[in-house]
């Protein structure tokens, strides 16, 4: 087939960008024709919360990536619809997570899908954001109406995405980062990170945004230090702020734990995610909100156990009491889960069944549905 991929990839950066790069690979290795169109502008610099959106890092060689999509230009959309339009691709396949993006890939889309034969596909985060906002429903309205069909992977985003649309929509788990590569020995990870491998470690990784509920994580701690239970313990969070930092600053100076709260508060590049997740005993999600997210994922990649909120999605993809625990979004609760997965013979457990669970999480079984899509859309049968 030949596949149009639209979103982000190299030079940005991020988790998003590597979900579409390895599924144009994943294609690729199938015998598809692939193009990546990225983005000349993605956020505006006013918009956008982090240091940096791109790396400096060589673009892959075995990718056709071009940065062709303005997200703020009209007149770019549409240049860029009628360059699909024209290109013929058998499909589009897009990637959605915020409605800031609704108005370019809702205009592209419905410029592409104008030659009666490309069909636009999505594989889509989010329905509604964590954050909101008074466009995001006339935003996600143009943009949903203009889809053939969505891959969507947690039953939170199925049913928000049916109050908007009803195009065929399959499900499939979000895949591992295998870009990451594999788990590291402790004592190596420790070492580069600069860390004591005498202490233990519990992580909160990720772009560290208010919904994330690193406050209930930090009061969870708190918690657990009065009851004496943080003794040879750290808390590491590693990842940039997407907030204001000064709250929780203020939240772990008024705990009493400066000392044991890591903050390494920047974007972790591909690289030394390995060291995060090999030196950590187990990782924390304490999320207010979810859909899925790409850190359990991560996890699964370095077979690291994990305590996750039931919140969204995440119940779905974490068994509780088989790889990790689920809990309730308080910080008792998260208190308590962290506790119980602390012993040694429970983390060796669930690493164990990490390496089994891990198999339901394939790029080729996203790439099927994929596919699987494209012929329920299109009336191809499948290959």
């Amino acid at each position: 087939m030949k596949i149009t991929v639209l979103g982000p990839a190299h030079p940005y950066r991020g988790g998003l960008a590597s979900i579409l790069e390895i599924m144009a690979r994943t294609f690729l290795r199938r015998g598809d024709d692939v193009d990546i169109k990225t983005f000349t502008l993605q956020y505006p610099s006013l918009l956008f919360p982090g240091e940096s959106q791109t790396v400096a890092t060589p673009p892959p060689a075995d990718l056709r990536i071009r940065r062709c999509v303005n997200t703020v230009n009209p007149l770019n959309w549409l240049s860029v619809g009628r360059t699909i339009r024209r290109e013929r691709p058998d499909f589009v396949l897009l990637k959605y997570w915020t409605p800031f993006m609704a108005p370019c890939f809702g205009t592209i889309a419905r410029l592409a899908r104008g030659n009666g034969h490309t069909k636009v596909l999505c594989q889509i985060d989010n329905v509604e954001p964590h954050e909101r906002h008074l466009s995001d429903r006339p935003f996600n309205r143009y943009f949903l109406s203009s889809v053939d069909g969505f891959i969507y992977m947690s039953e939170q985003v199925h049913r928000e995405l049916r109050a908007y649309t009803a195009a065929p929509a399959l499900f499939s788990p979000h895949p591992l980062f295998e870009n990451f590569g594999e788990r590291v020995p402790r004592a190596e990870a420790c070492g580069r990170l600069g860390l004591d491998p005498a202490l233990r470690y519990v992580l909160f990784f990720g772009l560290v945004r208010d919904y994330k509920g690193l406050d209930l994580l930090l009061g969870a701690w708190a918690l657990l230090k009065r009851r004496g239970r943080t003794e040879g313990r750290r808390l590491i969070v590693a990842g940039e702020f997407y907030t204001a930092k000064e709250p929780y600053l203020k939240q772990i100076a008024a705990s009493g734990l400066r000392e044991e709260v890591l903050l390494h508060d920047r974007f972790i590049p591909d690289a030394g995610v390995k060291d995060y997740f090999s030196a950590a005993d187990f990782v924390v999600q304490p999320y207010k909100t979810a859909t899925q997210s790409g850190v359990t994922q991560i996890a699964y990649q370095f077979c690291t156990p994990m305590v996750v909120t039931d919140v969204g999605g995440l119940a779905e993809i974490v068994p509780d009491g088989k790889v990790g625990y689920v809990c309730a979004p308080t910080a008792e609760a998260i208190a308590a889960a962290v506790e119980r997965i602390s012993d040694d013979g429970t983390l060796a457990l669930f690493r164990r069944n990490c390496v089994g669970e891990r198999r339901r999480f394939s790029w080729e079984r996203m790439c099927d549905r994929v596919t699987e899509l494209y012929g329920s859309v299109s009336g191809t049968p499948e290959r």
